[in-house]
């Protein structure tokens, strides 16, 4: 298996990976973070897939990883002022740094355990840097090791980010399936 990861243009890829099995279910689309909290509430079935369809014509909204042509992961990453993260009260800010930030990463059922999530926050990187960022931000769990349910999983694992260089740079308030996250961050210049 080659994977390559690729900037999340093509609506129907990112439909595959962050979109419902069922067009009319009100899923996430990892809009949470991307949108003001009003506005996601708001938005409901197809609503969703729409808005996300707009966003891409600005622009990519992460990055995919695909196994040839097939689509099998997906990161969210985008600068932290264009994020809820910019206001979130549980997980600081630690510098005035225009940092982006890392808070989704999905990998599809059937490929997991391939480290796709491993090229992924890779991928985030390079995107990000590409981009002009100064550092990337996550806000991973750090679970200590123990098995974390895969649907509460989608900000990534404290190993996993430190593999990739990211270091521990906070602590936040913020808990997530019994787990507290942490502000890990990777220095891109």
């Amino acid at each position: 298996m080659s994977i390559e990861v690729r900037p999340a243009v093509v609506f129907e890829d990112v439909a595959a990976l962050v979109g419902p099995k069922r067009p009319e279910s009100t899923v996430c689309w990892c809009l949470s973070y991307r949108i003001p909290s009003r506005l996601n509430n708001e938005l409901r079935g197809q609503e969703r897939g729409a808005y996300v369809a707009r966003l891409l014509e600005d622009g990519p909204l992460g990055v995919l990883a695909y196994d040839g042509e097939e689509p099998v992961g997906w990161a969210a990453v985008a600068p932290r002022s264009a994020t809820t993260f910019a206001r979130n009260r549980k997980i600081p800010h630690v510098d005035d740094l225009p940092v982006w930030s890392l808070w989704c990463i999905r990998v599809r059922p059937g490929h997991r355990g391939q480290g796709i999530s491993h090229a992924l926050i890779e991928g985030a990187v390079a995107f990000a840097r590409e981009r002009g960022a100064p550092a990337l931000e996550a806000y991973p769990l750090d679970n200590g090791g123990v098995k974390v349910d895969q649907t509460m999983a989608y900000p990534g694992l404290r190993a996993n980010f430190e593999a990739a260089g990211f270091h521990h740079a906070a602590d936040t308030t913020s808990v997530l399936s019994g787990h507290p996250r942490i502000l890990m961050r990777r220095d891109l210049d």
